[in-house]
């Protein structure tokens, strides 16, 4: 298919057609002083500089050797001969290498314009909010993780759950022979057997006293030997509490869950002689996970806790996690040059993994207005950001914008666009192309 050829207009143009067609207006009065900066849309120029408006500037123009004869306007910022200036003197003129301000495309047809796929959408104003952006990574809630070692040294006799088990509090990890567990409930027996001689002795004793064959001594002495009794029971029951309930004459015990959840780790295998230091299991109840941000230095004076954050994690597109910052670290860690920020989420399905990476949002401050435009209407040209305005089916404008922080689909937008203007999305760099064509700077020449 070929494309129908594309002409591109200057605003020079428009207000060359003015001045050669029309005549200048009668003026009933002395006009009113112009206000500094403002401009002359009728003529294309500053008003303060508009010979048109106002003429007694003619003479002074003249003098300088600066007037237009032709145009009826100051030679320096006439916009026929220097549409690049868009009618301000030179020193108020930003030289950059991209198109400019005001450059037009001008479609053949409008049916043209269809057929290339140009689509608009109006600029509005929507309520948004300044956040801060840093990455993150999900991690385990410590505070619902349970790194669970053995409580004495001995072997692993029997493996009760495996990884990915689901677990509830107090249920059966491993089982673990253990000599001192044995000697420990040996000691336990012993020492309720001497409580029961113990008792009986008091007992005797008391009896005899009583029939005046035993002194009160002996009394005391037997009550002293229970009370030493009972310490030692309770010291070798303690001793077993440790490694909790299932201890026997065998020496063996039940390495239990302090927590319900998921067994996630396990270091334990069949025979394997272990001691009291390292981990054997890793219990996690991942119905809440916790999000670690590494939040820059330089952002830090903007963040405290309790402001919202919106996570996006890697893998689970479309989905987002809402939470509120919790904690925020009190130091940066020197090789990142980040501190660390905790939210806290909850899991119920399971789809946030300890170690997946996302991309946390901070939101700052609260929703304020700004004119928001879709991000396919933005258009980067050299050094400058464009959006295309639609003006007519078949004409298209080039406006510099300032573009300033995404919201989703959205950016928002800063300079001469106005809420309810018409901005090409789709098409929008195909536009762009035309504008910078052999260096076009001007918008006043035509495209055949």
């Amino acid at each position: 298919m070929n494309r129908a050829p594309l002409t591109l207009i200057a605003f020079a143009m428009a207000t060359s057609a003015a001045c050669r067609d029309g005549e200048e207006r009668p003026r009933e009065s002395q006009p009113a002083a112009p206000v500094e900066g403002a401009f002359c849309s009728e003529h294309g120029v500053l008003e303060a500089l508009c010979t048109k408006c106002n003429p007694a500037l003619i003479p002074v123009f003249r003098a300088k050797g600066d007037f237009c004869e032709e145009h009826g306007l100051p030679l320096s910022i006439c916009p026929v001969h220097h549409p690049e200036r868009h009618g301000r003197p030179a020193g108020e003129v930003t030289t950059d290498d991209g198109p400019a301000e005001g450059t037009k495309v001008r479609f053949k047809t409008a049916e043209t314009a269809r057929l290339a796929g140009i689509r608009t959408v109006e600029a509005a104003v929507g309520p948004v909010e300044t956040t801060v952006s840093a990455p993150a990574r999900i991690v385990y809630d410590a505070t619902k993780l349970a790194l669970i070692n053995a409580r004495s040294a001995g072997v692993v006799r029997d493996i009760r759950a495996d990884v990915g088990a689901q677990v509830r509090a107090g249920g059966a990890l491993a089982v673990i022979e253990s000599a001192a567990v044995g000697a420990d409930a040996s000691s336990l027996r012993a020492a309720r057997t001497r409580v029961e001689v113990a008792q009986a002795n008091l007992d005797r004793a008391s009896r005899l006293r009583d029939e005046g064959i035993s002194p009160e001594r002996d009394v005391l002495a037997a009550r002293r030997e229970l009370e030493e009794s009972r310490a030692a029971l309770a010291a070798a029951g303690a001793a077993l509490g440790v490694v909790g309930t299932g201890a026997g004459s065998t020496g063996r015990y039940t390495l239990t869950s302090p927590i319900a959840g998921v067994v996630v780790r396990r270091n334990a295998t069949l025979g394997q002689l272990v001691g009291v230091e390292g981990a054997l299991f890793e219990v996690a109840d991942t119905s809440k996970m916790w999000a670690q941000i590494d939040i820059p230095e330089a952002e830090l004076p903007a963040i405290a806790a309790g402001q919202r954050v919106v996570l996006s994690v890697d893998g689970l597109t479309g989905r987002r996690f809402e939470g509120e910052l919790g904690y925020v670290a009190p130091e940066i860690d020197p090789r990142t040059r980040a501190a660390t920020g905790r939210v806290a989420l909850d899991n119920p399905d399971g789809l946030l993994r300890a170690n997946a990476f996302a991309e946390a949002t901070i939101s700052v401050t609260g929703p304020r207005d700004a004119l928001l435009v879709p991000r396919a209407s933005v258009q980067r040209a050299r050094s400058v950001t464009l959006v295309f305005v639609r003006l007519a089916e078949d004409l298209y404008e080039a406006r510099r914008v300032r573009a300033g922080a995404s919201h989703g689909d959205l950016v928002e937008i800063s300079g001469n666009v106005r809420p309810g203007e018409e901005v090409v999305t789709e098409g929008s760099f195909l536009l762009k192309t035309e504008t910078l064509r052999e260096s076009i700077g001007a918008g006043c020449c035509d495209v055949e």
